[in-house]
């Protein structure tokens, strides 16, 4: 276990993918206070779903970083005879 390299994403791999998880997380996050307004919430206007967007995308940049890094270390290992 300790040979193991870190799985922690760099900060690269981390601004590389946060656009992406931001831009999921905003429109995720308008389409569900389009469907909680038939139980009577208030519709989110679009510049405050990309706000909570900006927030959310955080975590969920994150975490998909870590998978990608899992999946980097995994195709780095070399293949058992």
């Amino acid at each position: 276990m300790a040979d193991q390299p870190s799985l922690r994403p760099g900060w690269r791999l981390l601004a590389a993918v946060y656009p992406f998880a931001a831009g999921a997380a905003a429109v995720n996050l308008f389409f569900l206070s389009l469907i909680l307004s038939w139980v009577g919430v208030p519709v989110l206007t679009p510049n405050w779903s990309v706000v909570g967007g900006l927030v959310i995308g955080v975590p969920a940049a994150w975490a998909f970083a870590r998978h990608l890094r899992r999946l980097m270390a995994k195709a780095d290992e070399t293949p058992k005879a």
